[in-house]
């Protein structure tokens, strides 16, 4: 077992990544349920997966399990699933002394997040999340939110958790291409500021994208120290510090609002081609060396994710595309700020990008592909 702590005063949380962790949830969470009941928000396809197990521990542990399935996929975090989730957890008689759980991805756990956030103006929620994206990233650190039809994640808080709890076993379920999707933020860390854990992701991908526990469950703490001691930093990013975590996302946005948030474009797929595009784009400015760029390409292909226009199967040109990062939510002043590179583990934010010329570079990086 791995504990890592999200060092936050009085809101600090614990981390507990742990092989079969779902199989003895009770012991875990028996503290958490009062009244000897859990809420345990979830979606169709977890529910069939891994629901059952999570039951049957909380059942061993005298705890009653009150299920809330919703359906699943990015058009979930929307107003119409919020009020649902909502009206469901008033007819449960949630107190805000409760603990909701959100078993799921990325979007379970934004969303439940985000309906603990604002229930009877704050109740508790437990991370549970059972993709490798949500294990590495979205479940740590207290993002939450839905999406509205200017763009991603503009309507949320930020809200932590009570606590994570990771099973990595509960991949194994996954379709390869979930995996490969959470893999892009595992990247991420990497190329942030840990060249050498960018390195150990070029030996390592296949073994942890073919299920190797140890791959696994390296990549998941190491990633999530990483998230926690930035957290820890800059909680609500202030600083700038935490801004760093957003490698690849602002590209990565827009070329999901041109796919219309759905499985067209998963949201790690457009992360992969956000963070090859920042790369490149460095490198044209001449920021990065080229053999960097180059070198993280050739990973993202050599695994099986996009890292181009065409390969995230986006059509629109770039002043659309930039059209849609002027929803972004980093957006200050009129001002967007991006996420570059001066090379593999070097990360930066710069504040003085033009978008007309990121325009122009889209457009030129799709026809030298």
């Amino acid at each position: 077992m791995a504990l890592v702590r999200v060092a936050l005063g009085t809101r600090s949380y614990d981390i507990i990544i742990e092989q079969g962790a779902l199989d003895r949830a009770g012991e875990r969470l028996a503290t958490y349920a009062r009244k000897g009941r859990l809420v345990v928000v979830t979606d169709e396809h977890v529910a069939k997966a891994q629901l059952p197990r999570l039951e049957s521990s909380l059942r061993t542990a005298n705890i009653a399990v009150e299920p809330i399935i919703l359906p699943p996929g990015e058009q979930t975090k929307s107003w119409r699933h919020l009020e649902q989730l909502l009206d469901a957890l008033l007819a449960l008689e949630i107190e805000r002394g409760d603990h909701v759980i959100a078993l799921g991805g990325g979007v379970i756990g934004d969303l439940v997040g985000f309906a603990a956030s604002i229930l009877k103006r704050g109740c508790h929620f437990i991370q549970v999340p059972t993709t490798l994206l949500a294990q590495v990233d979205s479940s740590v650190g207290g993002k939450t939110a839905i999406n509205a039809k200017a763009g991603k994640n503009l309507i949320g808080s930020f809200y932590q958790p009570a606590m994570v709890l990771i099973d990595p076993s509960t991949l194994d379920s996954l379709p390869l291409r979930e995996t490969r999707a959470g893999y892009a933020e595992v990247v991420k860390y990497g190329l942030i500021d840990d060249p050498e854990f960018f390195d150990w992701c070029e030996a390592n991908a296949d073994a942890l994208l073919s299920g190797d526990p140890h791959a696994r469950t390296h990549a998941i703490t190491r990633s999530v120290q990483a998230k926690a001691a930035i957290v820890a930093d800059d909680e609500r990013e202030t600083s700038g510090r935490r801004a760093l975590l957003n490698l690849g996302h602002t590209f990565g946005h827009a070329l999901e609002a041109d796919t219309g948030f759905s499985d067209t474009l998963l949201h790690g797929e457009g992360v992969a081609a956000g963070m090859a595009l920042a790369f490149r784009y460095s490198a044209r400015l001449g920021l990065c060396p080229q053999a960097d760029a180059d070198r993280l390409t050739a990973h993202l292909m050599a695994v099986g994710l996009p890292h181009d226009l065409d390969s995230a199967h986006v059509k629109a040109h770039g002043p659309e595309l930039v059209g849609h990062m002027l929803h972004d939510k980093k957006m200050a002043a009129g001002t967007l700020p991006f996420l570059l590179a001066h090379g593999i583990g070097q990360t930066f934010l710069s504040k003085d990008v033009v978008l007309d010329d990121v325009a122009a570079f889209l457009d030129q990086d799709r026809a030298a592909a």
